[in-house]
């Protein structure tokens, strides 16, 4: 493979001219955590307890509590190095590491951000212990990384933390905006909460009275095929929403009322799973006419738009939950039938769909918009960290003759700081992250 100008070929791969490849142990202190602090622990930050206490986990960063004693500088990280291995996390605060988490304290001309990127993208750990899997300091010091000069790492790495910002921040508005539906929910299908100009009584009834439970198609391997027949399954059900990630063809021709019509409730009835048990979601127009599985139901009714809320609202999942059987986790026809809601008239039944459908299509922005600077940040870390492109400002140029120069930064902030690369939003909307350069480019 021709390698272009202005690059070389390396044990790690192409990199441009002016990056190195070197192992972690020379620019990093390695070392393991040890003990859980036996008297000075807290569940919470305080004055006497101001040190983050860090364990191999990867919830909440392994956030295991807090301390007064501190061991591990700001600005290192951690490498998980048992359970879920080879993980990293930049640490920008003094902390306590416990549980043999590997701490890499800087000692050299590696940048830790950067390293904590690098390491999480371009590092593959091989684990040599034959028992119990785990890493250890020597291990992890013998791997190598392709780096930049120094201020082109903390360019890099700023970028790719400001995605990270934008993540953490929409991870919070989902979680928020979720709360909101649920608080909705809970006030306006129970009628504790009415819309303006709403007064009627409302019905008790029950699920059998207003609408049909259907069980799914029962199907063997043998009548599987590659085009066919589509079967929804508990797989095809994501975030109460219809997904086609997984799906299953079958070739065989079923009942009139096993096809799905517009506003079926897709509902899991049956699974190894008792948390799947009753998660749902409404067939549109993009899964008429196909068919569904036996460990799953269709609830079919003309109060639809209201009563999938309903199903997704507290009342009904408690239901689901004391009808689970004991030995199978599953709930049958019969069951369902039983459940009970309150039932407004039909024009505050409407009503009240459209807000929360509303809500429900605002989250579904957010988490596309999620889905999408994800997908972002994982480009952005196979070129940046690769210098297949590179930001502006360190980028080597062709001169007059035709000779590749090696990289030069344009003038920017003060003391040396690296030139940021347009807004975090635009890069999240794919925009400023063209301001790179491609490979070999000139």
């Amino acid at each position: 493979m021709e390698v272009k100008p202005g690059y070389k070929q390396t044990e790690v791969g192409v990199i441009p001219e002016e990056w190195e490849v070197s192992q972690l142990s020379d620019h990093f202190h390695i070392y393991a955590g040890g003990d859980v602090p036996k008297h000075s622990i807290s569940n919470f930050r305080s004055e006497t307890h101001p040190y983050p206490i860090f364990a191999n986990a990867l919830q909440g960063q392994g956030l295991y509590g807090f301390t007064g004693e501190r061991r591990a500088k700001a600005n290192s990280l951690t490498i998980t190095a048992r359970g879920y291995l080879g993980h990293a996390e930049y640490r920008d605060e003094e902390f306590f590491p416990i549980v043999r988490l590997l701490v890499l304290e800087p000692s050299g001309s590696l940048d830790a951000r950067f390293t904590t990127f690098a390491v999480n993208e371009r590092v593959k750990f091989a684990f040599e212990s034959t028992g119990v899997p785990q890493l250890t300091a020597p291990q992890v010091g013998k791997y190598s990384v392709a780096a930049p000069p120094l201020p082109e790492q903390r360019a890099i790495a700023t970028a790719l933390g400001d995605v990270d910002a934008l993540l953490d921040g929409l991870d919070r508005l989902i979680a928020k905006k979720r709360d909101l539906k649920q608080a909705a929910m809970q006030q306006l299908l129970t009628g504790q909460t009415r819309l303006p100009g709403f007064y009627g009584e409302w019905e008790e009834t029950t699920l059998g009275r207003i609408g049909e439970c259907i069980i799914g198609l029962t199907y063997k391997p043998e009548n599987i095929v590659e085009h066919g027949l589509l079967v929804l399954r508990s797989s095809n059900v994501q975030n109460g929403r219809l997904a086609y990630d997984d799906n299953v063809h079958v070739n065989l021709q079923v009942a009139d009322h096993l096809y799905t019509q517009l506003g079926d409730i897709l509902i899991c009835v049956r699974n190894g799973s008792r948390a799947l048990i009753g998660k749902c979601a409404v067939v549109d127009s993009t899964a008429v006419g196909v068919t569904f599985g036996a460990f799953m139901s269709v609830y079919r009714t003309k109060h639809w738009r209201y009563v999938l809320h309903a199903f997704q609202g507290d009342s009904i999942q408690r239901q689901i939950r004391d009808n689970i059987g004991a030995t199978i986790n599953q709930i049958t026809n019969k069951d369902m039938k039983a459940f009970r809601l309150r039932l407004p008239p039909e024009d505050e039944q409407t009503a009240i769909a459209e807000v929360l459908t509303d809500m429900d299509a605002e989250l579904a922005g957010l988490e596309q918009r999620r889905e999408k600077t994800r997908a972002l940040k994982q480009a952005m870390m196979q070129e940046l960290l690769t210098g297949q492109k590179r930001l502006d400002g360190f980028l080597g140029v062709d001169d007059d003759d035709g000779q590749y120069q090696h990289a030069h930064r344009q003038p920017g902030g003060e003391d040396g700081a690296p030139v940021r690369v347009g807004h975090t939003e635009d890069r999240a909307a794919g925009k400023g992250f063209h301001h790179t350069h491609e490979q070999g480019e000139t």
